[in-house]
This record gives structure tokens, C-alpha cells and sequence, in this order.
């Protein structure tokens, strides 16, 4: 029976919960429609009816549990894995997206030129902001009939007939003046027709393409002097058969392993990821092996029998651990300031050591800066390991005559690493792409100026991807992607190393 083992309260919220899901799923199926994205439908699709047969199915109780952490791991996991996976191996960049039409149609809308004897067209400026709603748009009024006509970005201009828009205010479209200025509502479906624009939001006039389209052929003519732009599918661009000029924005083309083998061939990269990736393996060993050494001597002090006002210690060696990791970096960061830090004004009497701004010093003080956050988790661990080693084990090594050396190195060590080893290897992986710290601290600075590319002494693998995508002049997505899929392939490899070596210890415990 439907809705077996549920009543009263339960088998309402049942319903109002599914019913929610549903009517979301229903939303993003009419919008994926509309955009004809066939592979996110069917995924959408899928994953609605594996909830409703989870929750409704009386045979299903397992899948009450499983099913919702499963859709997480699906999306924020293995999606975007795959996703990254396969956007590595195109040109994928905010110069190269979309398909070639829309290449194209950008670059006519971009290339226009006033009609020198367009009429003036009385204009208002509308928005429509509703469910499906068009954005801004046009309403206009032909000076010879006083026919009103609406048309948005992605509609072209049609009869008003009986719809009602209200028009923006001056000072609406002062605030939004930018957009306005540049939008152009098309004419007609064909691109070649031209559009409205406006350059003072009250009076439209035709704008034509100075460029003319041809999809069967794939070219872009200039209608003027005739120069042709092909298409060259394998950059994803229109390029001039007379000058080679190649024209902006592009499309998606795939490009296999071009840039996977461009981080090793490209002299602009090759180095600055090189050193880069150096780096970033000896900042992740340093910020986990420090911590843990640090970790365990305050472990074995604090263990000691003879030690007086253990909470109280323990409570202020743990207050690290307990602030926000990226608030103590930005203390830190002020702490170590040039100009203005404590620990230069008043612990070094005024010096103006520049920690943040030389290349080693900025190292070493993302390093110290891990270890303050990092021993506090390592000292925690450490305490509970040792803890847990039996008493009776330490007696018998003491009768076997071991010093108080032998019996770390031969009894504590092995059966430490038993609990410690798999955590030590979980946070390598973790500050091997530990972003927030060199974010907040340095921003990966100091800034290398002589290099071809955008990148610091203390950028690690992730920082240099974010810059490659967001920061940079050109954000090569494409391009960041495959150096994440490297940074995921290599930290996957080392873990897996390292799990299969950490085996050995369980023959100890």
C-alpha cells in the first residue's frame, strides 16, 4: 500500500514535502525545456521520480535514508567532477562560450552603426520582471502611424496590441542607465535587419550591422570593404581570410588534451606551474607535519602526571581550534603588517620587517600561520590516541627494562600512527588545496612582475587556478578546468598511497 507505515502528522508532512519537490522539479523542467538541456532533464526527471518512489513506497525504508545523501553526492560531487572533467577539454573561456550562431549574433549586435537617416522613434523603457519575464525592453511608436510596438533583448518588436507594461521612471532608468544604453531590441527575427537603440532613453533609433551573416557557408562579410571572417573550428573563432584578425567573442569547441599538454609546452606556464606546485607540496607537508609534531609534544606534556591545571591549559591551547580558520588569518595578516602590526610595532620595537611582502617571508608566515591553526586539531587527536593506549601495555614494557625513549619510538609511536596516519593523510589532501588561508593571508602575493602570467610566491595549485578563471584578463575556464582535474588526480593518487601503506599498522592495533 502506498503511503504504508505513515498516519496522521508524518503522512501530512509526507505530502506537503513531496508535493514541494514536485512543483520545484515541474519549475525546473519547463525552464530546461525552453533552454533544451536534454541532459540535465533527464537527470532532473530521473532523480524527481527516485525521490517520490523512496518516500512513497512502503518497500523503500533504506532509500528514505540513502536517497537524499546520494542526490548531495551527486551534485556537489560527482557532478561537478565530470563537469570539470569535460570542460578541460575544450577552449571554454569568457572569449569562447555558446554555440557559433551565437557567436556570431553577439558580434553583429556589437558591430552595428546608426542608420544616417533612421527616423526618431518616441521610446519608453519598460522591465518585465515577472515569472518568464523578458527583462528590459522597448515600447516605441512609428512617427508616421502612432502604431506602438514592444520588444525585448531576446523578442524582436511585435504589435503592443492589449498588453499593459509600465513604464520606467527617469530616475529608475538613471539608475540602470548602462543597461539601457546598451540594449537593442531586434526589429525583426533576422539579424541583418538591425534594431532599436536608444542614447538618451526617450528617443530610439536604427541601428544595422556593420558585418552580414551568412550560416550556410559559416562566414562573417564586412558589407563595406568585404573583408570575410571564417570560422576556424578549432579555435572557436572568426577569423579573416585576408589579415588573419580574428573577431571576439568566439564559441565551445572541444579541444582534447591541448590544455593538459599546454601546461607543460607553454614557456609561460610551464614554469610559473612548476614552481608553483613545488611550493604547494611543501606547504601542504609543512602544514601537516609541523601541526602534528607541535600537537603531540603539547599531547605528551599535557599527559604527563606530574602536570598541574590541565583544563586550564588545555582550554587555552584549543582556543585556536575553536575561532573561525579565516578570521585568525585575518588577524594574522594584520598582526604581520608592514606598517601598523603588533608584531613588528611593539613585540620588534618599531622594525619594519615586510613578512607579507617578501617572497620567503610570506612563505614562512603562511606556514606559521597553518601551524597556529593546525596543532590544536593534531594536540586533540594526539590526546585521545595516547589516551586510549592501555596501561597494562606500558607496564609491560617498563618491566621489560625499555627507557622512557624506547617505550615512545617502539610502543607509543606505532599504535599513535594507528589512529593519527589516516587523519594526518585526510588534512595533506586538505591543505593541499587549502585556499582560504593563502587567500586571506597573502592573496598568493607577493606578485611575481617579471612573469608572463598573473601569480605570487605564495599561490599555491588552487589560488592559481582561481586566477586563471576569475581574476586574470582573459578567464580561461577551459584551461583552469584541466589543472584542477591534475590537482584532483594527483592529491587522489597520494591519498591512495598512503591509505595502502597505513594498512601495514593494522597488524598493530
Amino acid at each position: 500500500m502506498w503511503f504504508g507505515g505513515s498516519s496522521g502528522t508524518a503522512l501530512v508532512a509526507k505530502i506537503i514535502g513531496l508535493a514541494i519537490v514536485d512543483a520545484l522539479a515541474v519549475y525546473g523542467i519547463i525552464v530546461l525545456l525552453n533552454e533544451q538541456a536534454w541532459g540535465y532533464l533527464a537527470a532532473l526527471v530521473a532523480l524527481t521520480a527516485l525521490i517520490n518512489w523512496a518516500y512513497i513506497s512502503p518497500r523503500a525504508i533504506p532509500a528514505k535514508y540513502l536517497v537524499p545523501g546520494l542526490i548531495f553526492l551527486l551534485v556537489y560531487q560527482v557532478f561537478i567532477i565530470v563537469y570539470t572533467l569535460v570542460l578541460s577539454f575544450t577552449n571554454f573561456s569568457d572569449v569562447n562560450q555558446g554555440t557559433q550562431a551565437g557567436a556570431a549574433e553577439t558580434i553583429l549586435a556589437r558591430e552595428e552603426r546608426r542608420v544616417p537617416d533612421s527616423p526618431s522613434y518616441p521610446l519608453q523603457v519598460i522591465q518585465d520582471t515577472g515569472i518568464g519575464g523578458q527583462g528590459l525592453g522597448f515600447i516605441i511608436t512609428d512617427p508616421d502611424t502612432g502604431e506602438e510596438s514592444v520588444g525585448f533583448a531576446d523578442q524582436p518588436l511585435q504589435p503592443l496590441g492589449d498588453a499593459q507594461f509600465t513604464p520606467l521612471t527617469f530616475a529608475e532608468i538613471v539608475q540602470i542607465q548602462n543597461e539601457v544604453f546598451n540594449l537593442r531590441v531586434p526589429i525583426s527575427d533576422d539579424p541583418s535587419s538591425g534594431s532599436i537603440r536608444t542614447q538618451d532613453g526617450s528617443t530610439g533609433f536604427e541601428f544595422v550591422p556593420t558585418l552580414r551573416y551568412d550560416e550556410d557557408e559559416g562566414t562573417l562579410v564586412d558589407v563595406e570593404s568585404g573583408e570575410t571572417f571564417v570560422a576556424d573550428q578549432d579555435i572557436g573563432r572568426f577569423v579573416s581570410t585576408e589579415t588573419g584578425r580574428s573577431l571576439t567573442p568566439g564559441w565551445q569547441v572541444f579541444v582534447g588534451f591541448e590544455n593538459y599538454t599546454r601546461i607543460f609546452t607553454d614557456d609561460r606556464i610551464r614554469g610559473p606551474f612548476i614552481e608553483i606546485f613545488i611550493w604547494n607540496i611543501v606547504f601542504a607537508v609543512a602544514s601537516v607535519a609541523l601541526p602534528f609534531a607541535l600537537g603531540l609534544a603539547g599531547a605528551l606534556v599535557l599527559q604527563h602526571k606530574t602536570m598541574r591545571g590541565l583544563r586550564a591549559y588545555r582550554s587555552i591551547l584549543i582556543l585556536p581550534y575553536a575561532v573561525p580558520a579565516f578570521l585568525t588569518t585575518l588577524i594574522w595578516q594584520g598582526l604581520l603588517n608592514r606598517d601598523f602590526g603588533f608584531i613588528n610595532q611593539v613585540l620588534l620595537n618599531g622594525a619594519t620587517i615586510n613578512w607579507l611582502g617578501d617572497p620567503w617571508l610570506a612563505r614562512l608566515s603562511v606556514i606559521f600561520i597553518q601551524l597556529w591553526l593546525g596543532f590544536p586539531y593534531f594536540l586533540i587527536v594526539s590526546t585521545g590516541a595516547l589516551t586510549s593506549i592501555p596501561d597494562d601495555v606500558l607496564e609491560a614494557a617498563k618491566m621489560d627494562g625499555a627507557t622512557a625513549s624506547q617505550t615512545f619510538w617502539q610502543v607509543k609511536w606505532p599504535l599513535l600512527l594507528v589512529a593519527v596516519a589516516p587523519l594526518m593523510i585526510a588534512s595533506f589532501a586538505f591543505n593541499f588545496n587549502n585556499f582560504n588561508v593563502i587567500n586571506f593571508s597573502t592573496n598568493g602575493g607577493p606578485t611575481n612582475t617579471e612573469a608572463a602570467i598573473s601569480y605570487g610566491a605564495t599561490d599555491i595549485l588552487i589560488t592559481f587556478v582561481n586566477k586563471l578563471a576569475f581574476a586574470g584578463a582573459t578567464r580561461e575556464f577551459g584551461f583552469a578546468s584541466a589543472i584542477a582535474i591534475v590537482i584532483f588526480v594527483f592529491v587522489a593518487l597520494i591519498s591512495y598511497v598512503q591509505f595502502k601503506q597505513t594498512q601495514s599498522f593494522e597488524e598493530i592495533d
